[in-house]
């Protein structure tokens, strides 16, 4: 591997709205993220490789031939066409590949087109070991497909980053100055990181993360980029609601912003679901944590009032895709949604 960073070798990370090859995805068999409930979330997964399949490949990393078969078994009933995924013998601790899946960045122009950013993965500051097999995956995809495959040797995690495709990524101190990801690292010294390693120009920072979120704050479910200039942000609008003054502090940070271009930020509001409480703990219910696929905005939705209020905003960011609710009242008992359980490939 060179000694160079990406950003150095003319590399970047794609806006998610960007098009895709594939959509990767690692199978979901860990019991103790769906308590006494796993076997609830397979229609719902499999209706989301369904709807990825219209526009793009769906690449699964699963443990052995034994979940393989598994999962083709749930994918056909769902009448997936499975033509349009394959499998890849890498196991797993768990499903969210969105933090542990690989950063492709790419470069047109160069020889080498794409590579990936393999960044340390410690199970959101250690909450769950093991998480040994999730931290090398991004290597083994590389190593596959024979990627360069660069180590910025510090924790990093895909759900804590968003992209406009435009030389802007967004955060949230609430999760990257957490000491239980990279403590020796100041604020500064993380920036240099997320410019080098993801080949950005330019970072913004909200405070806040939503109530219930284990990964300390993930951007996935507070702000998103529809369009290089154009957020989508969630707002509670209960004043009694926990989630009310964080959500109204970080929409005052947004108003605030500017881009590379001196340019404010459009900002859409969406409202947040109801809440939901599962065995006495609060769910980190978002709406935000969408998956832009190549034909569609796959959305969570969570039998609340509110998803039809919630789809048509989103319709009206992304005119030229279908937006699809798909029921994750039983995802989300894992803590996450279709956004954290995705990574997309991008074309080049």
């Amino acid at each position: 591997m060179t000694t160079s960073t990406p950003k150095q070798s003319g590399y970047y990370f794609p806006a998610e709205f960007a098009p895709h090859v594939a959509t990767w995805l690692s199978w979901p068999h860990k019991e103790a993220s769906w308590p006494g409930k796993i076997h609830t979330i397979f229609p719902y997964y499999a209706q989301f490789v369904k709807e990825l399949t219209k526009g793009e490949l769906v690449r699964i990393n699963v443990a052995d031939e034994t979940m393989k078969q598994f999962a083709i078994a749930h994918l056909q009933t769902a009448d997936v066409d499975l033509n349009k995924v394959e499998f890849f013998f890498h196991p797993t601790n768990d499903a969210w590949c969105r933090d542990h899946g690989p950063a492709f960045l790419i470069n047109p122009n160069a020889v080498q087109k794409k590579v990936i950013v393999d960044w340390g993965y410690n199970a959101w500051g250690g909450k769950y070991p093991p998480f040994d097999l999730d931290d090398v995956i991004p290597t083994l995809i590389g190593k596959h497909y024979n990627l360069p495959v660069f180590h910025p040797g510090i924790v990093m995690e895909g759900g804590s980053v968003e992209f406009n495709g435009n030389g802007t990524l967004m955060t949230s101190t609430a999760c990257l100055l957490n000491p239980n990801r990279n403590p020796h690292l100041t604020q500064k010294n993380i920036e240099q990181y997320l410019l080098s390693y993801y080949g950005v120009e330019q970072i913004l920072w909200i405070d806040e993360g939503i109530v219930g979120d284990d990964t300390d704050g993930h951007i996935d479910d507070t702000v998103r980029f529809v369009n290089e200039d154009t957020v989508l942000t969630v707002i509670e609008e209960n004043k009694n609601d926990d989630n009310y003054e964080l959500l109204q502090h970080n929409l005052k940070q947004l108003k605030q912003m500017r881009l590379i271009n001196g340019k404010q930020l459009n900002i859409a509001e969406l409202p947040m679901p109801d809440e939901l409480v599962y065995e006495d703990q609060r769910l980190p219910c978002s709406y935000a944590n969408f998956y832009i696929a190549n034909k569609s905005v796959i959305v969570p939705t969570f039998r609340c009032s509110k998803d039809e209020k919630a789809l048509q905003i989103i319709q009206q960011c992304f005119p030229a895709r279908e937006v699809v609710g798909i029921d994750s009242t039983d995802i989300i008992w894992g803590l996450g949604s279709f956004h954290c359980l995705s990574q997309q490939e991008p074309e080049v």
